[in-house]
């Protein structure tokens, strides 16, 4: 019963036999062989978008800040939310790409940022100058790390004020699969046709091995990024490993199809943690994350069953007498089995 992290999960049988086809024979190396180039053009035929650049890394936390460092100078500043992963979880590497790039918080609720936030965020923050530094860009988490999503409407309205003051816009698409799901739109129509400048692609999350794509709509952004990955060591040498990831993943759908099981896993769970007295769902569910606040007593019967998430925020006691909060996350090959057994233990 692993509910703490989309991470735990395997590699789904089409992609491992991609990866076992790729092992065959001699191959040029650093993405310069056949798979890689039906892999890019593959991402460029799903997201409509014939001209982009598209990169393969080995982690999210590269895709993100490299494709920062692309998009803001040390002097820049770059809004995201008070939550946002680049913020909380890579450990200044955003900063270290981009040699020194600030990190501007814009607060909200659920994960998300408002138009109206942004905008205080910008006028508080003030107008390029040499004293303050200069607005360079906006990420956006979708779906959020809070389980949330973005609608390509609120990407566009966001993007467009972001543009009238100069800045551009990248997105930490982590769970953008999971994102697509749930709205049911296409993923240009959440990306480029919205405003986004370059999107870091997550499929390690959501079925494959290890392997993110930066996607940059804007191809005259490409030779640098190729310098940029190359110096951050996440140019691989055996290339075609990466890329074959990604060509299994996008085939027939198969990406869409983990990711709304995983949301639909999660969906579920927080049905069945709702039906107890005491509990409440703390946020929305619209993707793979469930947010709950559980008695003590149910919280120290799932434990004691096996039951593995995280406590959210951090600092709780995992003993006491109060009520405990909690995040659940569901992956793609989350067994029913385990969430029957789950709810069950609480009863």
């Amino acid at each position: 019963m692993n509910f703490a992290s989309d991470n735990a999960g395997g590699v789904h049988p089409r992609v491992m036999a991609a990866l076992a086809a790729a092992n065959e024979g001699q191959v040029p190396s650093y993405g310069t062989d056949r798979i890689t180039r039906a892999a890019q053009d593959r991402v460029r035929e799903v997201f409509e978008a014939p001209d982009a650049s598209v990169h393969f890394v080995m982690s999210g936390t590269a895709a993100n800040a490299l494709s920062l460092s692309l998009l803001a100078p040390g002097w820049g500043k770059i809004y995201c939310h008070s939550d946002a992963h680049i913020q909380t979880s890579e450990t200044g590497s955003p900063e270290f790409f981009t040699g020194g790039a600030k990190l501007l918080l814009v607060p909200g609720d659920d994960g998300r940022i408002t138009p109206a936030a942004l905008s205080r965020a910008l006028a508080a923050n003030g107008r390029d100058s040499v004293h303050a530094g200069a607005n360079m860009a906006l990420s956006l988490t979708n779906a959020t790390e809070w389980g949330t999503v973005y609608d390509p409407a609120e990407v566009a309205t966001l993007s467009a004020i972001a543009r009238e003051m100069g800045l551009s816009v990248h997105m930490d698409g982590a769970r953008f699969a999971n994102a697509l799901a749930a709205l049911q739109v296409s993923p240009a129509d959440l990306t480029w046709r919205a405003g986004v400048d370059i999107l870091s692609l997550g499929a390690t999350k959501n079925g494959c091995m290890g392997v993110e794509a930066v996607v940059i709509f804007d191809p005259e952004k490409a030779e640098e990024f190729e310098f940029r990955r190359k110096r951050g060591g996440q140019l691989a040498s055996k290339h075609r490993y990466l890329s074959a990831q990604i060509l299994a993943w996008l085939e027939g759908g198969l990406w869409l199809d983990l990711a709304g099981r995983a949301n639909a896993t999660a969906a579920e769970l927080a049905v069945g943690l709702a039906a107890f007295p005491g509990v409440s769902i703390d946020q929305k569910v619209q993707t793979n994350a469930v947010f709950a606040t559980l008695p003590r007593a149910l919280h120290d019967k799932a434990r004691a069953a096996g039951a593995q998430y995280h406590l959210w925020p951090h600092d709780q006691a995992e003993d006491g007498d109060e009520p405990v909060s909690i995040r659940l996350v569901a992956g793609w090959d989350a067994d029913p089995a385990d969430v029957r057994a789950f709810l069950s233990a609480l009863a």
